[in-house]
């Protein structure tokens, strides 16, 4: 990281601590049956060479390598804490997956390395957008490519993130990452290296067995956002934040019961490397 400012680094290792706080393995859980489809739709073969970048604790990876390309999958995350429980849930299964922290402005990679590169709500959190766009083009082979999923501005994501930037601002120097999910960003991102582009607006499903209140408490106790969000503020805050996050889940809620479901809309990226 030689190259970056001080004001970088600072706000790396802020990013880096966020993702590590909370427990994103639990938080993960309920986003099983989403990250399933998104998954299904990459149609891998046995052999197939996938990175995963933002892995987590291995949402994608894992069950790409039970679907059957052992040995052959690769997940990177910035959070060590991610990539233990990642490393200990493929090691429970008895599969053979790799999992490095990393960085994905810096995927610790040769070229051409891999014949599908993806990134499921992960990458699109770095603060150089320019630097991930050509990283996840280098280490992807000629042919190969490159699938993200990203939440739009507009859909239900993106409104969270806006409340939560309202209450506590971002960093004025870093992009807002929902800007991946804006198709013509994309399109400027992903200019070189692409012989193919295809953007497809989705949605993905999130569905809780409580209400959107205890939905609130659930993302501040396991989610570290949303954690640091509320850590940030003094009691006032936190209870101006909470009540507008409740009512956001609760306006958006399609249960009919004491549970919750919403579905999020999210820009879903295939790129063809040149």
């Amino acid at each position: 990281m030689t190259d970056l400012s001080p004001e970088m680094q600072t706000l790396k290792t802020r990013l880096k601590s966020t993702w590590m706080a909370g427990d994103y393995g639990h938080f993960a859980q309920y986003l099983e049956p989403g990250a399933l489809e998104f998954l299904a739709r990459l149609n891998l073969t046995p052999g197939t060479r996938m990175l995963d970048v933002g892995c987590g604790a291995g949402q994608i990876a894992i069950p790409a390598a039970r679907a059957g390309a052992p040995g052959r999958v690769t997940g990177v995350d910035i959070a060590a804490n991610l990539i233990e429980q990642a490393r200990a849930r493929a090691a429970a299964e008895g599969l053979t997956v790799r999992f490095d922290e990393g960085d994905a402005e810096m995927l610790p990679y040769d070229d051409a390395a891999f014949d599908v590169v993806v990134s499921l709500i992960g990458a699109m959190f770095a603060p150089r957008p320019e630097r991930v766009a050509a990283e996840l083009v280098r280490v992807c082979r000629a042919g190969g490519r490159i699938v993200m999923a990203n939440w739009t501005p507009g859909g239900f994501i993106g409104q969270m993130f806006k409340i939560n930037s309202q209450h506590v601002p971002p960093p004025a120097f870093m992009p807002a990452p929902v800007l991946w999910g804006d198709e013509a960003t994309v399109r400027e991102r992903f200019r070189e290296g692409i012989a193919e582009l295809t953007l497809t607006r989705r949605f993905y499903p999130f569905k809780y067995p409580f209400g959107p209140a205890e939905v609130i408490e659930f993302y501040r106790t396991y989610y570290g956002p949303t954690q640091r969000a509320f850590a940030a503020l003094d009691a006032e805050g936190q209870a101006t934040l909470r009540r507008d996050l409740e009512a956001l889940w609760a306006t958006h809620n399609r249960a009919t019961d004491s549970n919750t479901y919403i579905e999020s809309e999210y820009l879903e990226v295939v790129a063809i490397r040149q």
